[in-house]
C-alpha cells in the first residue's frame, strides 16, 4: 500500500486563517506528537527547515529544525526522521558531518528534505544575501554532490561555483552508508537537478492524475540521467481531515478554508508566487492550508480515504506527509482509525 508520515508542527500550526490551532510551538508539544507519531506506526517525521514563521506570521515563534531533530533522535524507537536543509543557511560539508551524526542518534533512521528555498525576506534575514531561481538550483546540486562525496569516500574534494572543499575527511560515515536525499521542485531546472543528483522526489499535493504524470516525469529524467528510476521513491504532501461521518468532514473543511487574506499568515503568499516556478496555479484557497494540502481531497471517513490512497498507491506514490490539525489528537486518530484500515488493505491485495 503507501507509507504515511507527517510533518512536525514547529510552527503551532498549519492553517493561515484560524488563530489558533490549540498547538503550541514548544519542544514539549513536538516531542509529544513525534513520539505519538512513533507509537501509531506512521513511517516518517518531516521536520521544516524555517527560521521564520510561514504559517502564523514572520514575527511568531517557531523551531529550529535541525536541533530539534538531534532532540528528537533518542526519544523515539522505529519512525524515520527527515530534517529539511536549505543550503543557503549551511556549509555542505559541515551540514553532512552533522547529518551523519544523527544518523548514528537514531539508529540509521535520518534523512534529508533538500530545499532550494524561496523566501527571499528569510534568507535576507538570516543569511545575508538572495540567489536567483536557477542559481539557487545550482547551489543545491553542489550542495549535494559534497554532501554524498564524503559521506562515500574516505577523503573528498571538490571545487565548485559556490564550494570549494580539499581532502575532506568524515568519521565516523553513516550507519546508513549514504544518507538518503529528498528534494522537491516543479520547474525544469529543479526536476532535472534532482532526478540527477538527488534520490528520492517529494511533491505538493495534487489530484492522482497530476501525481501520476509527475511521477513519470521524473522516473523518464532518471534514466535520462543514467539513473535507475526503480530506486527512486515518490512522497506528497496533504492535509487529511479524518472523521466518523463525511458530513463531519465536509464541515471542518468548510470551517478551515474561509479565507481571511489579511490574516498575518498570508504575508508570505506574493513572494512565494513571485520567488517560485510553479507547474501549477495556487489561489488563495489553496494557501490556506500549507503546502496545497486539500488538492488530495483526503478528507472523509477512514474508508473513504483509504480508497483514495490506494489510488494514490496505485499511481505509484509512495510516501504522503501528512498535516492536520490540532496535531496531536490527529495524529492519534489516524493511528487509531485510519493506519489498522490501510495494513487490512495492503494485506488483501497481497
Amino acid at each position: 500500500m503507501i507509507d504515511l508520515g507527517i510533518w512536525l508542527p514547529i510552527f503551532g500550526g498549519w492553517l493561515r486563517n484560524v488563530k489558533d490551532e490549540g498547538m503550541a510551538p514548544t519542544f514539549e508539544y513536538n516531542k509529544r506528537v513525534a513520539q505519538a507519531a512513533d507509537e501509531a506506526g506512521f513511517s516518517t517525521i518531516l521536520i521544516p527547515e524555517l527560521n521564520l514563521n510561514d504559517i502564523e506570521g514572520p514575527t511568531a515563534p517557531s523551531l529550529e529544525c535541525w536541533t530539534t531533530t538531534a532532540a528528537l533522535a533518542p526519544l523515539t524507537d522505529d519512525i524515520r526522521l527527515m530534517s529539511a536543509i536549505r543550503p543557503g543557511f549551511r556549509q555542505p560539508a559541515v551540514t553532512a558531518k552533522m547529518a551523519a551524526n544523527i544518523d548514528h542518534m537514531s539508529g540509521g533512521r535520518f534523512e534529508l528534505n533538500l530545499v532550494s528555498a524561496w523566501w527571499g525576506e528569510e534568507m535576507k534575514m538570516y543569511a545575508g544575501h538572495w540567489l536567483d531561481h536557477d542559481t539557487r538550483y545550482d547551489r543545491s546540486r553542489e550542495f549535494v554532490r559534497i554532501m554524498k562525496g564524503v559521506w562515500q569516500n574516505d577523503t573528498f574534494s571538490f571545487d565548485g561555483d559556490f564550494y570549494t572543499v580539499e581532502g575532506t575527511v568524515l568519521e565516523p560515515k553513516p550507519v546508513q552508508g549514504s544518507i538518503p536525499v529528498y528534494a522537491g521542485g516543479g520547474s525544469e531546472e529543479g526536476r532535472t537537478m534532482i532526478a540527477t543528483h538527488c534520490d528520492h522526489y517529494l511533491m505538493h499535493g495534487g489530484t492522482v492524475d497530476k501525481i501520476a504524470g509527475d511521477i513519470e516525469d521524473m522516473r523518464e529524467r532518471r534514466a535520462e540521467a543514467g539513473g535507475d528510476p526503480d530506486a527512486m521513491e515518490f512522497g506528497m504532501a496533504a492535509y487529511v481531515i479524518c472523521r466518523d461521518t463525511e458530513a463531519e468532514a465536509q464541515a471542518e473543511l468548510d470551517r478551515i478554508t474561509t479565507v481571511d487574506p489579511e490574516a498575518e499568515g498570508f504575508d508570505s503568499y506574493e513572494e512565494f508566487l513571485e520567488n517560485s516556478e510553479l507547474d501549477d496555479e495556487v489561489d488563495l484557497k489553496d494557501y490556506s492550508v500549507s503546502n496545497r494540502g486539500l488538492r488530495p481531497d483526503l478528507v472523509g471517513t477512514p474508508e473513504q480515504i483509504t480508497e483514495k490512497l490506494r489510488a494514490y498507491s496505485d499511481a505509484g506514490l509512495d510516501l504522503v506527509l501528512l498535516q492536520c490539525s490540532p496535531m496531536l489528537e490527529e495524529v492519534q486518530r489516524i493511528g487509531r482509525d485510519l493506519i489498522p484500515k490501510l495494513d487490512a488493505a495492503d494485506v488483501a491485495t497481497r
